[in-house]
């Protein structure tokens, strides 16, 4: 399955009368990692139904929200509305990330969460990614760690989807990057059983050397 503009498109759409896609609530790994952080600009990839962009944006950030998914973005922009202090923190724009990448040491905070393409195109995305990170400014990944395939959590199952905190932390040059977060870190959830698991996000938190 090729997880793409149309793909996402219609995955909102289908939701659109039965509630959100997403719980509505910034990603956990999100809330630990920057929370202590001095609000700057921030780019939020992948924002979907646009919490995370939220959150950052009520702690002060002016936040650029990315999604390649126009549906995402026009409900996560209808849902701040009511809301015009937050909402004009935000930026939301229709992006694809994986052939058009963000602008050079620009932004004090890049946030991707479960941002899950194949192997050779995530690498090539992270390092736009990382690229796009101002001196002193922090790049925060994470995804699904591929030992939550070992548990009965839908997760996606083609090779090199799932990484480690490890892996997307290869290719930062220690001479430019301070290495803050990189671990395995387990979070409870629940299956489509309602039973209790245990699964682990692969989280790195990178620090660009001023």
């Amino acid at each position: 399955m090729e997880f793409d503009e149309s793909f996402w498109d219609e995955r909102y759409r289908q939701h659109s009368e039965h509630g959100s896609v997403w719980s509505g609530q910034p990603n956990a790994q999100l809330v630990v990692e920057v929370a202590g952080l001095m609000p700057g600009s921030a780019l939020d990839v992948g924002a979907g139904e646009g919490a995370d962009a939220v959150w950052l944006a009520r702690r002060g950030w002016r936040v650029t929200a990315v999604d390649i998914s126009s549906v995402a973005l026009a409900r996560a922009a209808a849902a701040v509305a009511p809301d015009p202090e937050t909402a004009a923190r935000i930026s939301w724009q229709h992006q694809d990330l994986t052939v058009s990448p963000p602008p050079a040491g620009t932004f004090d905070l890049v946030s991707a969460q479960y941002l899950h393409l194949p192997a050779p195109e995530r690498d090539g995305v992270y390092h736009r990614l990382a690229a796009s990170v101002a001196p002193g400014g922090t790049l925060l990944i994470v995804g699904h760690h591929p030992s939550d395939l070992e548990t009965s959590v839908r997760r996606p199952s083609a090779p090199g989807l799932l990484f480690t905190a490890e892996q997307a932390a290869a290719d930062l040059d220690p001479d430019e990057w301070e290495i803050i977060t990189c671990a395995a870190r387990p979070r409870a959830t629940t299956d489509s059983d309602d039973v209790q698991v245990t699964v682990r996000d692969a989280v790195l938190n990178a620090r660009r050397r001023a």
